[in-house]
């Protein structure tokens, strides 16, 4: 474990900095990375051993509360932030309540602009599923030398913006190989085989939480049919409760309260007597 400072100024712990991050690179150490929803998938992946966590900025501190240790990246979306300095506040703001590093997919602009502050930058190479229009569709990239190289020069100018590190999704095998042997950026592969530095994963994916996962998922659980099992088991209860109450049979007596003995008569014969004090 690593003593560290926050961006935000307050002392912590942490698994990894963005330090053995690169020494593992070095080393050609893997790591694993998974996505969390909310606390609880949090604390789950610090439980496992999950070494880096990625979440929507917006859920740092929940995220962070449950999961403390653990290596945390807070990540933009494409139209979450439309200008540079918009991302940049939100970027500091995640940072300040414990996230470690920002992923953005935005352009090299707002990389400079997040690096410049002293944050540690993570973009988006390879295929980036929101502009895949621009490369013909959902596909893999740099599948020829030409595509590849293209590539590598998107590497080189990622990091000469500021970034430390890049999500590498769905590339081609040998290109990630060569170009991580290349490039000083810590990656992170997803779809793209097992060249990049971490290995990263959908929680959905991983836990069969998903009808028609990608193929380059795999599932070690099966949580799909758990959670069909419990919808199952929420229709019956609903639909039991409805005709119970439908058919009379609910609240039975075992259900209700009764009054005192011999305290009903005397409620009734008072609601008999009882006369309006206006008329």
């Amino acid at each position: 474990m690593r003593r560290i400072y926050t961006y935000g100024g307050r002392p912590a712990t942490r698994n990894l900095t963005v330090a053995d991050l690169r020494a593992n690179k070095a080393s050609g150490i893997k790591m694993t990375q998974v996505s969390a929803l909310n606390g609880e998938e949090a604390a789950a992946c610090e439980a496992a051993g999950i070494d880096l966590i990625t979440i929507a900025d917006v859920d740092i501190k929940e995220v962070r509360t449950a999961a403390p240790t653990t290596f945390v990246t807070g990540s933009q979306t494409m139209v979450q932030y439309v200008t540079e300095d918009e991302a940049l506040g939100a970027a500091i703001r995640c940072a300040e309540q414990g996230a470690d590093a920002i992923y953005t997919p935005r352009g090299l602009k707002t990389i400079e602009r997040l690096a410049g502050e002293g944050l540690c930058v993570q973009g988006h190479l390879g295929l980036v599923p929101r502009l895949s229009t621009c490369v013909g569709g959902l596909r893999v990239i740099g599948r020829t030398a030409d595509e590849a190289m293209r590539l590598w020069e998107d590497f080189r100018r990622l990091e000469e913006a500021g970034a430390v590190a890049a999500e590498v999704e769905c590339v081609a095998v040998e290109a990630l190989v060569e170009i991580g042997k290349r490039s000083g950026l810590v990656t992170h592969s997803i779809g793209a085989g097992s060249g990049g530095d971490i290995i990263f994963s959908f929680m959905e994916d991983i836990c069969g939480d998903v009808e028609t996962p990608p193929r380059h998922a795999r599932a070690w659980a099966d949580m799909l049919s758990l959670r069909r099992a419990m919808a199952a088991e929420r229709l019956k209860g609903l639909t039991g409760f409805r005709d119970a109450v439908r058919a009379g049979t609910f609240p039975h007596e075992t259900h209700q309260v009764p009054m005192t003995a011999g305290e009903h008569g005397k409620f009734r014969e008072a609601l008999d007597k009882w006369q309006p004090v206006h008329r």
